[in-house]
C-alpha cells in the first residue's frame, strides 16, 4: 500500500510542477495532442504504460532508479 501511495504522490508532484511552471505550454501540448488521431494517442498511451511498468520493475529491483 505504501508503494502505491508513493507512486501517486510522485505523479502528482510531476504534474503539479508542469502546471505551476508552464501552464500555457501545457495548453499548447494538449491542443496538439487532441489533434492526433485516436489510434496514435492510444499507441502513445501504450508505450507510456510499458515504459512505466519497466521503470517500476527497475525501481523494485533497485537497479539504478
Amino acid at each position: 500500500m505504501g508503494f502505491l501511495i508513493l507512486a501517486i504522490g510522485l505523479v502528482l508532484c510531476v504534474e503539479g510542477l508542469v502546471l505551476a511552471l508552464a501552464p500555457a505550454r501545457l495548453e499548447e501540448v494538449l491542443r496538439a495532442f487532441a489533434e492526433l488521431p485516436q489510434a496514435r494517442r492510444r499507441m502513445i498511451g501504450l508505450i507510456a504504460l510499458a515504459f512505466g511498468v519497466v521503470l517500476v520493475a527497475l525501481a523494485r529491483r533497485g537497479l539504478g532508479v
